[in-house]
């Protein structure tokens, strides 16, 4: 009996404390909080997310990335470490004060930072950077909010019927197994421009914005896509909001994507016969360089769009258009970003002997040159220094293409295609009946009042021909005499303009001013 009473009190000791914990608690609850954490700080990676299922995620499959079959350049990448996400940390304090990650010592060991004192940039070039991080607003929720956040979203689009060639992608490759499926999810609805999801993988809001910085970096095509998002995490670090931000190309997307890629295909339609990549890069280089205004307040200056299509961008701009050009040419071309000066975005480029470093906003100065086009990493020891990410892209020793002077001879074109004006071959002209009747019906179709058209001839001969029909005047009869009577116009005023082009075309640009 003694010794069943002695259980007893023990019990009722428990019990007691128990009840003391427990009123404590009700009037304490920061002490709640801090057993709390104690006792979940050990298990945040057993944590599971729970989402209701999503209709719209049965066509994941309907993704397809479509990249370059040529992968003759190089078959591996060396990264240094195994997995660069989890090397990069970022502390409360900073976050704080908005400062960025700072990319720890190490990573790829055979690519040595030159020290920040050492960097001496040339007066042409200085300020001709613009290159802006990423912005990551983090935003930590209580409980309460977090439930209503896992009830509301879903995990939108989850990429898991993609996959990304390391040759093409390398920041890809830096990912850890769910660093990989955050990226395809990432990837997935910025492509189909669904702004709010819960993460499909278990993700720290530190490790997102390096997930998040390698689907930038590797994807110049998503030029909708800015700089910065938004995300919301627990106490416990975990994220469960992802928020993408998008430019104003998402108002009429169709219409941007046409224009876009209008633009690539006229200089990759110049390039692709072209005999070897190095003349194929060469060619790209000088198309941008032509095409290209550098402009530090120009609009969506981080995206190619800007470049491509508004002709006006700063360091991502330029990049980020020479990266998708060479990709779709099928020659690896990475986003390099780092300290210049100030914040700088430049290319490394995957030749058939190594790699090389190019800068194209730097290059295009003076009429254009090629001061900083495929050097080594040494060559750019002076001026350039990689950073984040992009310490972990392979180093570039390359040197049979080193410059221009160095490289082996090869018969270069500098002059324009047919398909960089806009025309098709249907519309070339290869006798002068048919360039006369073209000239009547635009003639016609215009009016009277002042523009111009063009049309092409083709053809040594016929172009000499040609000239001889203005100096002699014939054109007159020939064509323009009778089109003046149809539309009733009694004046002729009209300027041309010929550029020769390559395979032997004539472009004629015809200013005309036509009046009663």
């Amino acid at each position: 009996m003694k010794t069943i009473r002695r259980i007893l009190y023990v019990i009722a000791a428990l019990f007691a404390v128990l009840c003391v914990f427990i009123m404590v608690c009700a009037f304490r609850p920061d002490i709640t909080e801090k057993v709390e954490a104690m006792l979940y700080s050990g298990r945040e990676s057993e944590t599971a997310v729970e989402t209701a299922p999503d209709a719209e995620n049965d066509t994941e499959t309907q993704f397809v990335v479509s990249r370059p079959e040529d992968t003759a350049a190089t078959d591996t990448l060396d990264y240094g470490e195994e997995n660069a996400e989890a090397a990069v940390e970022e502390t409360e304090a900073e976050r704080e004060s908005g400062e960025a990650d700072e990319v720890p010592e190490g990573g790829n060991a055979d690519y040595i930072a030159p020290d920040e004192s050492d960097i001496v940039i040339p007066e042409h070039v200085a300020g001709r950077s613009g290159y802006r991080q990423v912005q990551d607003d983090a935003q930590q929720v209580d409980d309460s909010v977090a439930g209503d956040i896992q009830n509301r979203l879903d995990l939108g689009y989850t990429g898991d019927g993609l996959d990304f060639d390391a040759v093409y992608y390398p920041y890809y490759a830096m990912l850890d197994d769910q660093g990989k499926h955050i990226y395809r999810q990432i990837y997935a609805n910025a492509n189909e421009i669904y702004p709010s999801f819960m993460p499909v993988e278990e993700v720290t809001s530190k490790q997102l914005r390096n997930i998040f910085a390698a689907v930038y970096n590797d994807h110049p095509e998503l030029f909708w896509l800015e700089t910065a998002y938004a995300c919301k995490y627990m106490r416990t670090g975990q994220c469960i909001e992802i928020d993408l931000e998008f430019n104003r190309t998402t108002q009429e997307l169709d219409s941007a994507k046409e224009e876009f890629n209008n633009q690539v295909s006229m200089i990759v339609t110049g390039a692709q016969n072209l005999p070897d990549q190095y003349t194929k890069e060469r060619f790209v280089h000088d198309a941008l360089l032509e095409r290209i205004s550098y402009n530090a307040r120009a609009e969506m200056n981080q995206s190619a769009y800007s470049a491509l299509v508004n002709g006006e961008t700063v360091c991502a701009g330029y990049a980020r258009a020479f990266q998708y050009i060479l990709q779709q040419l099928g020659i690896p071309c990475y986003y390099c970003t780092g300290f210049a000066g100030e914040s700088h975005a430049w290319n490394i480029v995957a030749l058939d002997d190594g790699y090389y470093n190019v800068d194209t906003t730097w290059d295009d100065t003076d009429g254009g040159n090629y001061d900083y086009f495929n050097k080594t990493d040494e060559d750019y020891a002076r001026s350039h220094i990689r950073q984040e990410l992009s310490i972990y892209l392979p180093p570039c020793n390359g040197q049979i293409y080193r410059t221009p002077e160095e490289s082996p001879e090869t018969e270069y074109d500098d002059r324009r295609t047919l398909a960089e004006t806009g025309l098709t071959q249907e519309q070339v002209f290869t006798d002068m009946s048919g360039y006369y009747a073209n000239c009547y019906e635009q003639v016609i179709s215009n009016g009277r009042g002042h523009y111009t058209f063009q049309n092409a001839i083709q053809g040594e001969q016929l172009f000499e021909e040609w000239q001889r029909s203005y100096d002699s005047e014939d054109y007159r009869q020939a064509y323009m005499e009778n089109a003046m009577t149809e539309i009733g116009a009694y004046r002729c005023t009209m300027a041309l303009e010929v550029e020769e082009l390559q395979d032997d075309i004539y472009l004629v640009t015809h200013d005309v001013m036509l009046t009663e």
